[in-house]
């Protein structure tokens, strides 16, 4: 099947970004995209400063235009992240959406992104965010995926999970930056997807210099076998990647990890 990842500039206007990445989101679709991705923060800049004034119940607004445009189109629609307004409470939160235009899964982000870099980056979400508590995946007709958000994808146990729970393909809506982007933004991509013989997609909004966080941009989706198989620029675009679950298999037929591992020795299990 086709994957179309958005990776979509991003606005100060909501309006404009919902009305422009659900037209991205057609035109992917008039490509033979059969899944489509939109990035974190799609519909709001990205900084603590601007989650409280961005922030939506769901449903609402944003996730409406998404279930409404994943109906038109007849596909699987990952709604990128947006900032989520539940009782006073305010998360970073991937909503997706089916054919029919119904809510398939609710991912808040479980990791938030608080680190310091002495003389390159300080960011800390959770001064204004709060943390999600479960693992989030979801069904397809053509197979299951696993959902996680930017600092998630740091987490080898979430993906590792999510590969013993029978997903193919890994999606992560993320916003590295000028200083982690060029340095692990693929290197962690290909650990994933070599880890757990999945499919590996991140989705970067486009960068944005005169932004307050620059997005580092190069969404990238990597094959099980740890190769990039595309891989966008910084600037606003559209890619595409036809998933090949045939080769999937044969990689896990050819090096058999996941039957080889010692569970008597070692082991990683969901708790919630």
């Amino acid at each position: 099947f086709r994957l179309a990842l958005i990776q979509l500039h991003v606005s100060a206007v909501k309006s404009d970004n919902l009305q422009r990445a659900c037209g991205l989101v057609r035109e992917a679709s008039a490509k033979g995209a059969k899944v489509v991705a939109l990035p974190e923060c799609f519909n709001s800049p990205y900084g603590t400063q601007y989650f409280k004034e961005y922030a939506e119940k769901i449903p609402g607004e944003s996730t409406q235009k998404l279930s409404e445009v994943a109906k038109e189109c007849s596909i699987y629609l990952i709604g990128g992240s947006i900032p989520e307004d539940d009782d006073g409470k305010l998360y970073n939160t991937c909503t997706v959406f089916g054919p029919d235009g119904a809510m398939l899964a609710k991912h808040r982000k479980v990791h938030l992104f608080d680190i310091s870099i002495p003389g390159k980056i300080q960011f800390k979400e959770s001064e204004t965010l709060s943390p999600g508590n479960s693992l989030s995946m979801f069904d397809t007709s053509y197979c299951k995926v696993g959902l996680g958000i930017c600092y998630d994808i740091r987490f080898a146990e979430m993906a590792q999970i999510y590969g013993q729970k029978g997903c193919q393909l890994l999606i992560y809506p993320g916003a590295f930056n000028l200083t982690t982007g060029p340095a692990h933004w693929e290197l962690l991509q290909r650990g994933r997807a070599v880890d757990n013989q999945v499919y590996v997609a991140t989705i970067s909004p486009a960068r944005d210099e005169k932004a307050s966080y620059v997005a580092w941009g190069h969404s990238t989706v990597v094959d099980p076998w740890g190769e990039v198989v595309a891989k966008a620029g910084a600037e606003e675009t559209v890619i595409y990647t036809d998933i090949d679950l045939k080769k999937l298999a044969e990689i896990r037929q050819q090096i058999p990890i996941l039957s080889q591992k010692r569970c008597d020795l070692y082991g990683v299990e969901m708790k919630n």
